[in-house]
């Protein structure tokens, strides 16, 4: 009995570091240490750059859905951590929410039918619970970013 206790909290305790090894793999991509990483206070809104600056892919809005560009590296860590964890195809830290469908009910995103839409949970340190970021994909591989529990996106160019 008591060691069907502790297998949800071993499998909290190995999703936790498979993200944080995640993180340091993408850093070390990246070309530096962890340490070199600025980091993104809690709260803070990312603002997309103007039109024809490096970080805004040959402008500052995605002509399809008409929203804000944010390069990924603009991004917080933990965000490129969950990228890298969607392009490995998991494993996610809440499995019974991450990778749902994600149904637009804000309509911000295009229009599409129900099920084109996935999300994915951006891990917020300190927070007591999931917290407000998050990551959705659509089924053409187009990604977006909400630092305000959907209350705005910005589409991701994963190139920059």
């Amino acid at each position: 009995m008591n060691s069907l206790r502790s297998r949800p909290i071993l499998l909290g305790v190995l999703v936790a570091v498979l993200v944080v090894l995640t993180w340091l793999v993408v850093q070390a991509a990246r070309g530096g240490p962890a340490s070199d990483a600025s980091p993104t206070p809690v709260g803070v809104t990312i603002t997309t750059t103007t039109p024809g600056s490096s970080d805004t892919p040959g402008g500052a809005t995605d002509p399809v859905s008409g929203l804000p560009w944010i390069a990924a590296s603009a991004l917080p860590p933990e965000a490129r951590a969950t990228l890298a964890l969607i392009r490995a195809g998991g494993p996610y830290p809440y499995p019974r929410s991450d990778n749902q469908t994600f149904a637009n009910r804000e309509r911000l995103l295009p229009a599409e039918p129900r099920g084109y839409y996935k999300e994915f949970t951006v891990i917020t340190p300190g927070s007591g619970d999931r917290g407000a970021r998050r990551i959705i994909t659509g089924s053409q591989g187009e990604r977006y970013w909400t630092a305000d529990h959907y209350a705005s996106f910005s589409r991701i160019e994963e190139g920059a």
